[in-house]
């Protein structure tokens, strides 16, 4: 796997972290700080991971925990199930900050979680809550409704048991995820709205009216499935109904449980894509069943591919067909080996001259198939000069050093 660069906070002074294609309009958001990282405000799409080891091994998440940041993963989420989990989590802080550096981490807290929450509060930067698992709503089952005075009296016992973590979180400046995920809905939600996406949006408002009553808004706000069609929905009717009610907190995208393999990848590129295309979200999680690590470079690739971060060369290849004059793929893997550490960079790599030129767009360089057995090397669409096939990767080389663009291997790892 490539190692990423690891990305930098909003304030960075590198232009391509900032970089963003003017043909996606972001939703304004307000910012919320989760350490040293900014979400929503306009600062890049933030990236994110969880850790799988158990929150009392202290060495082993604090390996996991850097291994993820040192390949990009800006926040880092770890479980917390119970008070020596959340007491844990004070010497992984400890830990990190004298061994590696002071990483943003949030600690996931579910069921029934006041006592955990307000612990682990103290030690970490965000607290991601599930409002269909905060309180527990023991179930009845010959019920069939529940009735106006019900519906306020649970919701009640909700703002008692959030406010003091609210609180304390308000007064520390940390901040909050409300995070709900379509399979965990309370039964008072699934009998008012049903399994559906209105009905967790509607969970997710209630935490945030308790939220604003009592003046804390350092929220993110997340509406996960595991169904790419249900993701979409709910998001898309969240950021409806937050603009209704003149709200602009930022939003984790996520597909839950996407799964493993190309199709996870590819579920979770469906849904977190399509919501970043219309300018929706400010935080993303890939969520695969695979080791963590493998998550980063997926999300990085998503934000890339709709211009929203750069943070890899960008490659243009044509797929091939029979005007191509050379080996194509071998061709870019070896052009790629020698020049993906060259961040900020669009190179392109064509078949052949018919379309070569026109569809290598923007691409600041271009390898391009002249005639058998010859290359034509372009800066932009200029035409520089033409090189034996044998010569063509190096003469590539040749050409991004004479412009000044070339950076070693090395520098870039010593840095």
């Amino acid at each position: 796997m490539q190692t990423l660069p690891n990305p930098v906070s909003a304030s960075s002074s590198n232009p391509t972290e900032n970089y963003t294609d003017p043909a996606i309009r972001r939703r304004d958001t307000r910012p919320v700080q989760v350490g040293d990282i900014t979400i929503g405000g306009g600062a890049p799409v933030v990236v994110q991971s969880m850790i799988n080891e158990d929150t009392l091994d202290i060495e082993g998440s604090v390996a996991a925990i850097r291994r993820l940041h040192e390949i990009g993963c800006e926040i880092v989420r770890v479980t917390v199930p119970s008070i020596g989990h959340a007491k844990a989590l004070a010497e992984i802080k400890q830990k990190l900050k004298a061994t590696y550096q002071n990483v943003p981490l949030v600690a996931d807290v579910h069921h029934n979680g006041m006592k955990i929450a307000l612990e682990v509060a103290k030690h970490v930067d965000k607290v991601r809550i599930n409002p269909g698992l905060y309180v527990f709503e023991k179930p009845q089952d010959d019920r069939t409704e529940y009735t106006a005075a019900e519906f306020a009296d649970i919701r009640d016992k909700i703002r008692q048991t959030l406010e003091p973590l609210v609180v304390s979180l308000r007064d520390q400046g940390k901040a909050m995820r409300i995070g709900v995920n379509h399979g965990s809905l309370s039964e008072r939600m699934l009998f008012t709205y049903g399994d559906t996406p209105e009905g967790m949006v509607e969970s997710a408002l209630e935490f945030i009216r308790i939220c604003e009553s009592l003046d804390f808004r350092n929220i993110v706000i997340s509406m996960k499935a595991s169904r790419v069609p249900v993701m979409i929905a709910a998001y898309k009717l969240m950021v409806q109904r937050m603009d209704a009610e003149g709200m602009n907190y930022p939003l984790h995208l996520g597909v839950t449980e996407a799964g493993d393999g190309e199709y996870g990848r590819i579920k979770s590129t469906a849904g977190i894509g399509t919501l970043l295309a219309q300018g929706i979200g400010d935080t993303i999680r890939v969520s695969l069943t695979e080791a963590p690590e493998k998550e980063i470079p997926v999300c990085y690739s998503i934000l890339q591919a709709l211009g929203l971060r750069k943070t890899m060369v960008e490659y243009v290849a044509c797929p091939s067909c029979g005007r191509t004059l050379f080996n194509l793929e071998d061709v870019l893997h070896e052009v790629r080996e020698a020049t993906n550490h060259l961040v900020g960079l669009d190179i392109a790599v064509m078949g052949c001259i018919v379309n070569g030129p026109g569809e290598m767009a923007d691409a600041d360089y271009g390898y391009v198939g002249k005639t058998p057995g010859t290359i034509s090397l372009y800066r932009g669409k200029e035409e520089i000069k033409r090189v034996p096939e044998v010569d063509g990767v190096q003469e590539l080389i040749n050409l991004i050093k004479a412009d000044g663009c070339w950076v070693e291997p090395e520098a870039i790892a010593a840095s």
